[in-house]
C-alpha cells in the first residue's frame, strides 16, 4: 500500500505546521535506502516511548544495494497536477516500482543531480507561467547553477488549456531544460488539455512500460509521499468528486454591483444539505453546467443536424442534442476545434487562418465556438462535430464562505459574462447557467477542489495582507468569516479594487462591519475610474509600502487572488519594489526575500 492510501490521520492532527514543514524539507532529498533507515529510526524512537508508529510512517521492506527509485515531482496550482502525480504513483506501485512523491515546493533543487529516474507533472498558468510551488525549481534548472544531469532518465507531463497561447509552456520548459542538462527522455513529453484524465493515464502506462528493464529484478516497490498539506477531512470529500459530483441546490443568485456598474457580479448561494461535504477557506467549488438551449438549437441548425443523431462521447452513446447540451464545450474556443472543423467543412478561410498562428489567436480571442460556426455554417456529420468539440469541463470558483459561518451552504462571487459581439448576445457557459438560467431550488452538480496552496496561517495571531480586486475578494470573505469564528487576534489588511466606489464595492456592508468590530485593521481601496488617472491595487501597495514592509517583517502572510495575466504580475512587481526600497535590499536580495516567503508559505496566490 502507498503512504497516501494509508493516511488515516491528517498530519495536522499530530504535528503542527512548522514540524510538518521541517520533516518534509529534511527528507525531501533522501534516497530509498536513507528513507528506509530514517523510517526505522523513527519507529524505534516511537517504540522506546511506548507509542505506536503511524501507518503512513511504516518502513518499507529493506531494499538491496542501489535499487532504483522513481522520483515523482509535481508543480500544481489548483491540485490537478498533484492528482495526476498521485495516480501515477499508484500505477508505479502496482508495477512494483519504488517511488517517492514530492511537491516541488518541498524539493531541494540541488538534489536533482542525485536522482536517476524522475517523472515531472506540472501545470501552466497565465502567460506560460509556472505554478507557485514550481517557481524555484523551474528557475533553478534554467539558471547558471543547474548541474549536469548526464545520468538522469526523465519524463514530463504538462497540464494546460489549448485555448491559451502558451499551452503547457511550463512542461515544455522542464522538458527542454532537463534535456539540455544532459538528461534523456524515457518517453516523449505529454501535453494534456483540459480533458486530461485519459491521456494522462495512457502516458503513465507508457512510462511504466518504458522503465521495465531499469526496475526489473528490484525488490517489491514501496511508495512514499513527501508532500505538504493535510489529508482529506471527512469521507464526503472523497465521495463527491469531479467524476462523481453532488447534486446541490441553488438557494439564490443576487447581483451585488450597482445598476450603473460596468460589471454584473453575483453573490451565489448553494445548499450542500445532506451531503456531509466539508471545505476550508481557500478551497474552490467545481461546478458542472449545462449549455444554453438556444445555443444548442442554433448549433444543430447551422450544421444541418436534427438533434436525434446518435454519437459516442467518451465511450457512451447519446444523441447529438444531449451531447451538445451537457457534454461538449460550446463557449470557450481553441485552435484544435478550428483545425478539426476546417477539415470537416473544407473552408478556405479557416485554412488560411490556421496557417497564421498569431492571426488565429487573435481570431479566437474574440469569438466563442458558436461564432466560428456562424461564420462558416456547413452540413457536418454528427460524430465528426462531436469529435471536433472537446468535452465540457467544470468551472472552478473560489469559495466565498466559511462553514464556521454558513454551515451546510457554500457561497460564490461570480462575474456574469454577458456581452454583445457580432450582433449577438454572448454569455459565459457556467456564469450564464448559474446567474440566469438556473432557477432557485434547481439542482447543480458540484464538488470541492481542495487548495492547500491557499490557506490562512495556522497561528491565528499571524497578521495577513489580502490583495483581491474584483471577484478576487471571494476567498478573503471566507478568510474573515473563519477568523471571526476562531476569535483570531492576528491583524488583517485588505486591498480591494474595482471600477467605481458607488457601484462596485463588493460586500461593502460586511467589510465595514468587520472594520467596526475590529476584526479588520485596514482596508485600502483602489477604484480605477473614480478619478482621471486610473488607480489599481498595485499603486495602493506602493503608496503604503513602508507599512506593508513592516507587516511583512512582523511575519505577515501575503495573499493575492484574481487575474493572473496582469494584476498578479503587477502586484508581485510592486511587492518586490517595496521589499527593495523599504528593506534596503538589492534587486537580487529582494527576489530572495520573496522566494523565502513563498517557501515558508507566507506568499500565496489563487489566480486565474
Amino acid at each position: 500500500m502507498s503512504a497516501n492510501s494509508n493516511q488515516n490521520q491528517a498530519p495536522g492532527a499530530v504535528l503542527n505546521e512548522q514540524q510538518w514543514n521541517a520533516i518534509t524539507q529534511a527528507i525531501a532529498g533522501l534516497n530509498r535506502d536513507q528513507l528506509t533507515w530514517v523510517s526505522g529510526y523513527a519507529a524505534g524512537m516511537a517504540a522506546a516511548q511506548g507509542g505506536a508508529v503511524a501507518p503512513q510512517l511504516a518502513a518499507p521492506a529493506a531494499a538491496a544495494g542501489n535499487a532504483p527509485v522513481l522520483t515523482i515531482l509535481y508543480g500544481s496550482q489548483t491540485g490537478n497536477a498533484k492528482g495526476v502525480a498521485q495516480q501515477f504513483q499508484a500505477q508505479a506501485e502496482a508495477a512494483g516500482y519504488t517511488s517517492k512523491l514530492i511537491s516541488m515546493a518541498d524539493y531541494k533543487p540541488r538534489q536533482i543531480k542525485a536522482e536517476t529516474h524522475v517523472a515531472v507533472f506540472v501545470s501552466t498558468h497565465g502567460e506560460g507561467d509556472a505554478p507557485d510551488d514550481a517557481v524555484e525549481f523551474h528557475e533553478f534548472l534554467g539558471g547558471k547553477k543547474a548541474p549536469k544531469l548526464d545520468g538522469l532518465k526523465y519524463a514530463v507531463l504538462g497540464l494546460g488549456d489549448s485555448s491559451y497561447e502558451f499551452f503547457c509552456q511550463t512542461g515544455k520548459d522542464f522538458d527542454e531544460r532537463l534535456g539540455k542538462l544532459g538528461g534523456s527522455a524515457v518517453v516523449a513529453r505529454q501535453d494534456c488539455d483540459v480533458d486530461y484524465e485519459e491521456s494522462a493515464k495512457s502516458w503513465g502506462e507508457q512510462l511504466i512500460a518504458a522503465l521495465k528493464d531499469d526496475f526489473a529484478g528490484a525488490p517489491a516497490g514501496a511508495a512514499v509521499a513527501v508532500q505538504s498539506g493535510s489529508a482529506v477531512a471527512g469521507s464526503a470529500e472523497q465521495t463527491y468528486t469531479k467524476k462523481a459530483p453532488f447534486a446541490a441546490t441553488l438557494i439564490g443568485s443576487q447581483k451585488i454591483t450597482g445598476r450603473d456598474s460596468v460589471k454584473d457580479i453575483r453573490h451565489v448561494e448553494i445548499s450542500l444539505e445532506d451531503s456531509g461535504i466539508q471545505y476550508r477557506a481557500g478551497d474552490a467549488l467545481g461546478v458542472w453546467f449545462k449549455n444554453a438551449p438556444a445555443l444548442v438549437e442554433e448549433m444543430l441548425s447551422l450544421t444541418g443536424l436534427s438533434g436525434s443523431e446518435e454519437v459516442k462521447v467518451a465511450d457512451a452513446t447519446t444523441t447529438i442534442a444531449d451531447a451538445l447540451a451537457g457534454k461538449l464545450e460550446l463557449t470557450l474556443s481553441y485552435p484544435t476545434f478550428v483545425k478539426a472543423y476546417q477539415q470537416a467543412t473544407g473552408s478556405d478561410a479557416l485554412a488560411a487562418l490556421i496557417e497564421d498562428p498569431a492571426q488565429l489567436r487573435t481570431y479566437l480571442a474574440e469569438r466563442q465556438i458558436i461564432d466560428i460556426v456562424r461564420e462558416h455554417p456547413a452540413k457536418v456529420d454528427a460524430q465528426v462535430l462531436t469529435d471536433a468539440l472537446r468535452p465540457l469541463t467544470p468551472r472552478l470558483y473560489s469559495i466565498a464562505s466559511s462553514q464556521d459561518e454558513v454551515e451546510d451552504e457554500v457561497h460564490l462571487t461570480i462575474a456574469h459574462v454577458d456581452y454583445e459581439a457580432f450582433g449577438k448576445r454572448h454569455q459565459g457557459g457556467a456564469s450564464g447557467f448559474l446567474c440566469e438560467r438556473l432557477e432557485e431550488g434547481a439542482e447543480v452538480e458540484v464538488y470541492i477542489e481542495k487548495n492547500d496552496n491557499f490557506r490562512l496561517p495556522e497561528n491565528p495571531d499571524t497578521p495577513v495582507i489580502m490583495v483581491g480586486p474584483g471577484t478576487g475578494i471571494a476567498p478573503f470573505r471566507a478568510f474573515m468569516q473563519e477568523r471571526e469564528a476562531q476569535g483570531a487576534d492576528g491583524k488583517n489588511w485588505l486591498f480591494f479594487g474595482n471600477p467605481n466606489f458607488t457601484q462596485d464595492f463588493l460586500y461593502q456592508v460586511e467589510w465595514q462591519g468587520y472594520v467596526k468590530s475590529g476584526l479588520v485593521d485596514k482596508i485600502t481601496l483602489a477604484f480605477s475610474r473614480d478619478q482621471k488617472e486610473k488607480i489599481y491595487v498595485q499603486h495602493r501597495l506602493i503608496e503604503n509600502g513602508k507599512d506593508v514592509f513592516e507587516w511583512l517583517e512582523a511575519g505577515a502572510h501575503f495573499y493575492v487572488c484574481g487575474d493572473a495575466t496582469h494584476m498578479a504580475k503587477d502586484v508581485e512587481a510592486a511587492l518586490l519594489s517595496i521589499i527593495q526600497q523599504h528593506g534596503g535590499k538589492s534587486e537580487d536580495d529582494a527576489k530572495e526575500y520573496l522566494v523565502a516567503m513563498r517557501k515558508a508559505k507566507r506568499y500565496q496566490k489563487d489566480v486565474y
